[in-house]
């Protein structure tokens, strides 16, 4: 939820730099549509439809390349509905954020008997940092970009965040810097070139923090900043955890109870491997193994 509503705030808040990265083309007439779609709504973790010159920009960002439904079905129901009810055309982005080797994000089309759908694909961890670097919209995702020295990167990003003369907007792209290099930094790392502090102060970490609150402000609880970020992380760790035991059973039927008490125990970034080697798996014996090993 975190990263989503972070990527939804940059593309919402900088729709041109998105277009002139993603199009190669200026835009200065774009409408932000909404993203629930006309007949059964639907909605993506993190999307956006950002509409000029009579063309939609259909963006869609993926931290796992696993999902429910699949990718590609996604994106066509996506292409269907977007062409029913606007008639025009329609470029397809599926930008994938996190550094995995699964085989799910070299997908770019949909293909059925008699149907065939593309779209494109971005692994941002084999991008060239230097067009994110030259945006402040884009920015955040140069942490994520291709480095031989992730350290250097990281503090010339931070660099460039500090030369931002805005002081609203700088404090806002710190905050967004903040959580995308979470994916692939460790908290100390990112603390020594970014200021803490900013995510305090900052509107768009207020927003983010408010959605992952929601739940428990509705049961009457009042949580500080602090706890609030642990449980947001608790909250997308059994999100994840859901959507992991989804796919199992899905893939080896049931799994007992003994196997789904162990899965409780794992923290997110192991869920986030588990989410990514489950498709090899045959039998529960597969499981029990890969179980195994993160644990000795």
């Amino acid at each position: 939820m975190t990263y989503d509503n972070t990527l939804k705030y940059l593309v919402e808040q900088y729709p041109e730099d998105f277009i002139r990265y993603l199009l190669a083309s200026e835009a200065t007439d774009i409408q932000i549509l909404k993203t629930e779609l006309n007949q059964e709504p639907i909605r993506a973790d993190s999307v956006t439809f950002l509409q000029t010159a009579n063309q939609i920009l259909h963006l869609e960002f993926q931290t796992l390349p696993a999902s429910t439904p699949p990718l590609p079905l996604r994106m066509l129901d996506y292409w269907v509905r977007l062409y029913r009810q606007y008639n025009c055309d329609i470029e397809q982005v599926v930008i994938f954020l996190k550094p995995t080797t699964s085989e799910a994000v070299f997908v770019d089309q949909f293909t059925a008997r008699n149907t065939s759908h593309r779209y494109r694909v971005i692994r941002i961890w084999e991008q060239d940092p230097e067009p994110f670097l030259l945006s402040p919209g884009l920015l955040p995702l140069a942490t994520l970009a291709r480095t031989d020295s992730p350290q250097s990167l990281l503090q010339q990003v931070a660099v460039q965040v500090s030369m931002i003369e805005e002081a609203a907007t700088k404090q806002s792209i710190s905050v967004c810097t903040q959580l995308l290099a979470g994916l692939v930094f460790e908290p100390e790392l990112i603390r020594q070139f970014l200021r803490r502090e900013d995510m305090r102060e900052s509107s768009i970490y207020q927003e983010i923090l408010e959605e992952g609150l929601q739940e428990g402000r509705q049961r009457g609880i009042e949580q500080g900043i602090e706890q609030g970020i642990e449980q947001g992380i608790e909250q997308g760790r059994q999100s994840e955890l859901r959507l992991v035991i989804r796919l199992l059973n899905r893939r080896l039927g049931s799994i007992n109870s003994q196997l789904q008490s162990r899965l409780q125990e794992l923290s997110l970034a192991q869920l986030e491997n588990l989410g990514e080697v489950l498709l090899n798996f045959a039998s529960e014996a597969d499981l029990m193994n890969w179980l195994n090993t993160i644990e000795s």
